[in-house]
């Protein structure tokens, strides 16, 4: 997926199969990851949408920490609430090891394998 800036440039967003729409609003997870990503002790993280029954779908981000950090799930959800639009926000945190995190070879997360885990 890609957007038009005003000045006629297009930047690749995220891919569309993960986009998560809730509530009718399209939201791309590289936006909230970027946000989450950014607190000092959050090693990566990856943002899938998860079915609900208002919205259709919501955001969850998946957590890894680094090394001997401790982050709780609602300290993590006060770090985006202060620097995302409310329907862009997580509305779940779960945190997972480095090697827990489902990665492909060249070590991308493989978004559709840990919707699947979460849905389960």
């Amino acid at each position: 997926m890609a957007v038009r800036d005003e000045e006629g440039y297009i930047q690749l967003v995220d891919r569309k199969s993960n986009m998560i729409i809730s509530g009718g609003e399209n939201i791309y997870p590289s936006e909230v990851e970027a946000v989450s990503g950014a607190h000092p002790l959050v090693k990566d993280v990856a943002v899938v949408g998860v079915p609900d029954e208002k919205w259709g779908e919501r955001v969850q981000a998946v957590v890894v920490l680094h090394e001997d950090a401790a982050v709780s799930e609602a300290e993590s959800l006060d770090w985006c609430k202060e620097r995302l639009a409310g329907f862009r926000r997580p509305r779940a945190c779960s945190f997972l090891g480095e090697d827990e995190m489902p990665r492909n070879v060249t070590g991308r997360i493989l978004h559709r394998a840990l919707k699947a885990r979460l849905q389960s």
